[in-house]
């Protein structure tokens, strides 16, 4: 999940450990007794420490997990999103060529009647 994850089961840890040893400091017990609690509250303290740091790292693979999932539908669309822009472009170069090239006729006629006319008028004066 999310660092918060992390954050919160290693204060469970803090806190359980801080209330297990202030239980046994304030229990009316013997001094005896009170030790051999301490000890095994203190014993039950690597099995803790290894439980937070197996489930922080279960958290911390699932996280990376769901980032690469999300990484890889990002690059997915992403490359989609590149093949609709170049296939647009390349629709829209080829339009623009029809138009130039119908535009490029278009003038070539204007052109060539204008010469036409010319001549005409040429011969009319003399």
């Amino acid at each position: 999940m999310s660092n918060g994850a992390g954050k919160f089961f290693g204060g469970l840890l803090i806190g359980t450990a801080i209330g297990a040893v202030a239980g046994i400091l304030f229990a009316p017990k013997s001094g005896k007794e009170t030790r051999r609690a301490l000890r095994s509250s203190a014993q039950d303290l690597p099995r803790l420490a290894e439980e937070l740091g197996s489930n922080v790292q279960y958290q911390a693979d699932r996280f990376t997990e769901q980032a690469q999932r999300t990484i890889d539908e990002t690059v997915i669309r992403l490359q989609e999103a590149l093949a609709t822009g170049q296939e647009a472009s390349r629709k829209l170069q080829e339009e623009l060529a029809m138009s130039v090239g119908n535009s490029a006729g278009a003038s070539m006629m204007e052109i060539g009647d204008r010469s036409r006319n010319r001549a005409i008028i040429d011969e009319d004066e003399e």
